[in-house]
């Protein structure tokens, strides 16, 4: 009989640790795997290793736990058979079934899911080492079941499960409001165009490039903008930027008779379709804080800055000489006020903006 009961706890035992690390490595994050590694110990870096290729490892995993089961199971029968009256020998293959049931399936894949990153670590070095003792066998079983498992493997996560994964993060109290609701914000950099954050050509402010700094002097001094769209003729055609700051300093200097486009620098262009996070990469690569926008048929629809991009990331931005919060519905409102100058319905469909809109 004690040979017996030991062959039973050897069975769920074995079966168990199967049962358990089975659970906790399938559980455990791939992410949190990684972030682990980092560390350089060998458990991490062998759970690291283990998820990343699961299919050897489960494979081992498998084996071993029908080796126990189905193994133990017969060792066990065939002892009670002999050791035991037929009536009692009758019961231990039931009795077995349902202690491994219990022990070795039930509350070892409990634990093992509950404590996925530390059951992970202990049984990381013994299943990475088994499974190089079986490599033979485990080769064998892949080579039988690669024609069903076979394909390339899915993202390891997606911007779907980060925008739940900072929900639940912030419900529970580990991720601050602010820091959530930023997260939040960067993803929809790539749902937002140059068009959308824009500000429009209708509020847009500019001045004429042929014009001195003499004659421009009024417009300077009452632009709340420190960087001002120059334009030759019309503003489609925009010649660059000037900063109000060097346009002030030629001033003081009493350089009245320099012309505002002698002042003015290179300025971008991008279209309306351009994406947020793009504009973003743009800026930090020109190093210009300002680009036009162009519609579909190359004419100016309005200038986007870089602080309009990072207002995307962390609201609205105002500081002491902003006059106008929201140029758009500045815009919106100039827009209303020229249709009905030239006896426009605003609730009529327009084709266009009225030709002289720009010399409002």
């Amino acid at each position: 009989m004690l040979q017996i009961a030991i062959a039973m706890l050897i069975v769920i035992a074995g079966s168990a640790f199967c049962s358990c690390s089975e659970t906790a490595l399938l559980s455990v994050s791939p992410i949190r795997t990684r972030q682990l590694a980092q560390s350089r110990k060998p458990a991490a870096l062998a759970l690291h290793g283990i998820r990343e290729r699961m299919n050897r490892p489960i494979s081992t995993i498998v084996m071993l736990n029908n080796i126990f089961n189905i193994v133990g199971t017969a060792v066990i029968t065939g002892l009670a058979a002999k050791n035991l009256q037929s009536n009692t020998a009758a019961l231990i293959p039931g009795i077995l079934t349902f202690l491994i049931i219990i022990f070795a399936e039930i509350f070892p894949k409990n634990l093992g899911e509950r404590y996925a990153e530390s059951v992970g670590l202990a049984v990381a070095l013994p299943i990475a080492s088994l499974t190089w003792l079986l490599t033979p066998l485990v080769m064998l079983l892949e080579l039988l079941t690669s024609p069903i498992t076979k394909g390339n493997r899915g993202p390891t996560t997606n911007e779907a499960e980060i925008k739940l994964l900072t929900r639940i993060g912030y419900q529970e109290g580990l991720i601050e409001d602010d820091e959530a609701d930023m997260i939040q914000r960067v993803f929809r950099l790539n749902d937002v165009t140059a068009g959308d954050l824009m500000t429009p050509r209708v509020a847009l402010t500019y001045i004429h490039g042929d014009e001195t700094l003499g004659d421009s002097k009024a417009d300077i001094l009452n632009s709340q903008h420190s960087r001002i769209v120059v334009v030759d003729e019309s503003v489609d055609r925009v010649a660059g930027v000037a900063l109000r700051s060097e346009l002030l300093t030629a001033m003081i200097d009493d350089k009245y008779d320099a012309t505002v486009a002698s002042l003015a620098r290179p300025v971008q262009f991008v279209p309306e379709v351009q994406r947020a996070d793009r504009l973003l990469k743009t800026f930090r690569e020109s190093r210009e804080h300002l680009v036009v926008v162009l519609d579909e048929y190359g004419g100016v629809s309005g200038v986007v800055t870089l602080e309009d991009v990072l207002e995307e990331l962390t609201g609205e931005i105002v500081d002491e000489t902003d006059r106008n919060v929201d140029l758009q519905a500045l815009a919106r409102l100039r827009r209303r006020r020229l249709l009905r100058k030239h006896g426009i319905d605003s609730n009529e469909e327009s084709t266009g903006y009225p030709a002289d809109y720009e010399t409002d």
